[in-house]
């Protein structure tokens, strides 16, 4: 037995100067990610590779700083990346419904959307000046003069033909009207052309027909030459237009000449100017006629409104959507509110007049589009959430398109004409940050997943308590203390900060990597530091935060503490008894886990009915749990009915429990009561026992050590410790033992006890106190052991079973052959 104890030193793990090295201006790690190796590595060829569908899931655990890190991470990869242009969407003049997009080189989106806008407020004052100069008006007199001149020529030759032919041409309101005339030159009336004979009627009739048709033709000549005189004039307002706005273009034009998109935009532009020069040469007027209540709006030319509020003019508009003039670097966008606009962008509308209108100027550009060019990171939680964010995701990067869209066309619901913006072309490295099952799920589920997020990157709760990793565990503190500017911690806090580590993780060879919890405790521990007035953390202010936290949470704990101490919930913790044991379970409590003490005991009975677990019976057993006491049938029968059947009927029960009980880790505690119960030795009720079995009695490691070992000792503190009090635990699970100093102190004073077993042989003598029996080459046990009195208990019970079935049968036969007699 005393070779099972487990001895002070091994019970926690502390830290020691050796550890690790203090110095006041430690930093952490180069990349900011501490204890991630595999992690590192992904995210480095993940973040590298260029190849299509080879974005990355980063997969963790809450509270493991995965976020953060991977944000640093991605920010220095970006800042040695080339910088993207700026992206600009400006008006389509052959289809407004389709605005172009203008990738411009970086910080010139904003330069070239001003020398744009300086260019229209200068042909606003040219164009007009232009078209008011002398030389204008008198070339334009002139094509008036000559196209008037061969109108009325055309009109004199017309009205010399129908005086020769009697008649005379007056124009009306209606058209031009030909009319007879008298000898005397005036005009016929109507009843002079009745009092005429019917033959001079006709031939007045005749003539007239003849002249209309003339008339018509001259009419149409007419039409002609004013619609040639228009399209002189415009050919002439086009060339002057020209020659006043051209030399602005060219500047511009020579500026931007290795840019094709913004060449070929601005001769669209130039045209459209010169195309539309009444714009700028009745520029009040056009604003009187289509804005309403000009007695209010008629006054915005006059007044010099600035040219982007002038409706007639928002076409020459450039809207820059991303501008990258302050980004050092590749962008980095991390979206905290993922919804459809807020990723992909929006087209804004405005009501005018009960109707709502947009144009080329209203489109914003999501996070996507500031991204363009670099890294999005963004957390699928929150995406999946968000209607349609997802679907739309998997098609910009499977189409490598980003299109602006309303979000109600994905459903056909939008029938309206609205804009359609040219798609962006796509150039983006996506980072998905969620936990481990979202990927798994998404990976089953998803076939675009695996082909558009090929990089798995998996943050681990833990890492190898080593010198290199416990440096940069204080590192870490340090500069998080510098960036919050907190008091720094000590040396003996720093160590206590460590073993603090230690605890999360549950391993004394590991450190817990949620730093967000060690972080809290940090943050806790300077501030009782600050209230003390110290400007050094020690490690009290540590162990201080740490069972501050605790007290906050620990109410349920007390709670079924004070009802075992008031015998409400029965835990023994001296003397011994058969078929009963103190077994352990842990208790959930959200953010706050204990141990609690659960009395165990176990009935037997000859019969068929084997174990029965009344946990499962009564359906608070969760299947693990019901594993774990079928493996109990396997292991009673590899060892003590090799060569007969077992007659035994044994029921299990966890006492005053009243909620679902899931897990194997009491299934050895199970045992020991069964075996006891059916060997009639008492088993030690100062001893708690955990630990899971197989089929072979070889006692297995479970979770929740420290919890466990520490909800029995509080409960035997509480009531007063005797020196043999203790806890069995799993010889494998000693390596996870972190425990509080204070039980790590009472056990080395001998006050409680520590026990770790590798098979139940040697937990059986421990709480028997009987020696547990090895097996001979005939099956059975050396005799007055354990082993061999459950051996001849069970053969006992076969042997009774037996009997009562020869007996059975008999008594069955003779009531057969009385009633045979009977009938005779």
């Amino acid at each position: 037995m005393e070779n099972c104890k487990v001895p002070a030193e091994k019970l926690r793990a502390f830290c020691t100067k050796e550890e690790f090295q203090v110095d006041a201006e430690l930093e952490a790690e180069d990349d900011g990610i501490i204890g991630q190796h595999r992690a590192l590595k992904a995210l480095e060829f993940g973040l590298g590779i260029q190849s299509k569908g080879f974005n990355i899931y980063v997969a963790g655990v809450p509270g493991t700083g995965k976020e953060t890190a991977v944000k640093e991470y991605v920010e220095k990869v970006a800042r040695d990346a080339g910088s993207p242009g700026d992206l600009c969407y400006v008006n389509n003049f052959r289809d407004p419904y389709r605005p172009c997009i203008l990738t411009l080189p970086k910080e010139t989106g904003i330069e070239f959307a001003r020398e744009v806008k300086n260019l229209i407020n200068t042909a606003r004052q040219e164009i007009p000046r232009a078209l008011e100069s002398d030389e204008y008006v008198s070339q334009k007199e002139n094509i008036t003069r000559q196209y008037n001149e061969r109108k009325q020529e055309l009109f004199n030759r017309l009205n010399e033909k129908a005086h020769e032919q009697g008649f005379m041409i007056q124009q009306s309101p209606s058209g031009f009207l030909i009319i007879p005339k008298k000898e005397d030159g005036s005009p016929m009336q109507e009843n002079d052309l009745m009092s005429l004979s019917e033959e001079e009627r006709k031939a007045i009739y005749e003539k007239r027909n003849v002249l209309e048709d003339e008339l018509k033709a001259t009419m149409r000549e007419v039409k002609h030459i004013d619609r040639k005189a228009s399209e002189d004039i415009k050919e002439l307002d086009q060339k002057v237009i020209l020659f006043s706005v051209e030399h602005l273009f060219n500047e511009l034009l020579e500026k931007y000449k290795d840019q094709e998109e913004v060449t070929e935009y601005l001769k669209a532009m130039q045209e459209d100017v010169v195309e539309n020069g009444d714009l700028f040469r009745h520029e009040v007027e056009s604003k009187q006629e289509q804005v309403p209540f000009a007695s209010t709006g008629a006054s915005m030319g006059a007044m010099g409104v600035p040219w982007s509020q002038a409706p007639q003019f928002k076409k020459y508009e450039v809207n820059v959507i991303v501008d990258n003039s302050g980004v050092e670097g590749a962008p980095v966008v991390m979206e905290m509110n993922p919804t459809y606009y807020n990723v992909f962008g929006r087209i804004e509308k405005e009501a005018q007049f009960g109707a709502l209108v947009t144009d080329f100027t209203m489109i914003k550009g999501g996070s996507l589009h500031q991204a363009n060019g670099g890294f999005f990171v963004v957390s699928v939680e929150d995406l999946l959430k968000n209607l349609f964010t997802w679907e739309s995701l998997k098609r910009v990067l499977k189409n490598q398109e980003l299109e602006i869209e309303e979000a109600g066309e994905r459903l056909g619901f939008m029938s309206a004409q609205s804009l359609r913006p040219e798609p962006v072309t796509l150039d983006v490295k996506v980072v998905l940050i969620g936990p481990p099952h979202l990927y798994y799920l998404l990976h089953r589920f998803d076939p675009e997943f695996q082909e558009l997020f090929k990089v798995k990157a998996e943050f681990d709760v833990t890492m190898d308590r080593k010198p290199e990793n416990v440096k940069n565990y204080s590192a870490f503190i340090s500069t998080f203390c510098q960036k919050e500017q907190l008091v720094q911690l000590d040396d003996s806090a720093l160590a206590r900060v460590v073993e603090y580590g230690s605890r999360l993780a549950e391993d004394q060879n590991k450190l817990s990597t949620r730093f967000a919890e060690i972080a809290d405790v940090i943050r806790e521990a300077c501030y009782y530091a600050y209230c003390g007035g110290l400007k050094e953390v020690s490690s009290s202010h540590i162990a201080r935060a740490i069972e501050a936290h605790i007290y906050r949470s620990n109410l349920i704990q007390e709670k079924i503490q004070e009802m075992m101490e008031k015998d409400q919930l029965l835990i023994d913790t001296e003397e011994k008894k058969v078929g009963q044991i103190n077994g352990l379970t842990v208790f959930n409590a959200g953010d706050f886990s204990f141990g609690k003490p659960t009395r165990i005991t176990c009935s037997i009975g000859m019969g068929r009915g084997g174990i029965i677990d009344i946990e499962r019976e009564a359906k608070l057993g969760g299947r693990l749990h019901t594993k774990g006491v079928m493996i109990l049938a396997g292991l009673l029968s590899s060892r003590y009915a090799g060569d007969m059947p077992l007659s035994l009927s044994a029921r299990l029960v966890f006492e005053q429990s009243y909620s679902e009980v899931d897990g194997d880790s009491a299934s050895s505690t199970e045992f020991y009561a069964l075996l006891s119960a059916l060997s009639g030795l008492p088993l030690k009720q100062d001893l708690a026992v955990t630990g899971s079995v197989n089929q072979k009695g070889e006692v297995q490691a479970i979770g929740g050590v420290n919890e466990k070992v520490e909800g029995f000792y509080e409960i035997c503190k509480s009531r007063g410790l005797n020196g043999e009090q203790g806890v069995i635990i799993p010889r494998s699970n000693v390596q996870n033992l972190m425990l509080k100093e204070e039980v790590v102190e009472t056990v080395e004073k001998g006050n409680f006890h520590v026990y770790a077993v590798s098979n139940v042989d040697e937990a059986l003598e421990i709480l028997t106190g009987v020696k547990a029996g090895e097996r001979k080459e005939n099956g059975s046990y050396e005799a007055g052991s354990v082993n061999d009195m459950v051996q001849k208990a069970l053969r006992s019970y076969a042997e009774k079973m037996k009997g009562y079935r020869e007996e059975k049968s008999r008594r069955e036969a003779k009531e057969e052959n009385g009633e045979e007699q009977k009938e005779e």
